[in-house]
């Protein structure tokens, strides 16, 4: 699943990434491993050519899952809107809006 997240990424920021250097820090190892594998499946076939088009440019890092604590924010569940939540934001009512009866 991350190997698919990080094809996804590419995808979509190809427009920046082109050209650059970057690093993608993962805690998981087999990002890390994906371009080496000598008998890929076929969906990862697919994700090792993505990957490939940035050999040169790519530099991908492994960090261990308890120390990388800071990407954890972005894939948990939000908090939901209420006032107990620090970043509640009240939303407007709804429009009270009058419909009257359709007569003959």
């Amino acid at each position: 699943m991350d190997c698919l997240c990080l094809v996804w990424a590419l995808e979509r920021l190809h427009y920046y990434l082109d050209g650059s250097v970057f690093e993608v820090i993962t805690d998981c190892n087999g990002v890390k491993s994906i371009l080496n594998m000598k008998t890929p499946n076929r969906h990862m076939l697919r994700w090792q050519i993505a990957i490939q088009e940035y050999r040169g440019n790519i530099i991908i890092v492994h960090k261990e899952g308890n120390i990388h604590k800071n990407a954890y924010g972005l894939s948990r569940w939000a908090l939901a809107n209420t006032p107990d939540n620090p970043a509640y934001v009240p939303l407007e009512a709804e429009p009270q809006i009058a419909i009257e009866g359709m007569h003959d």
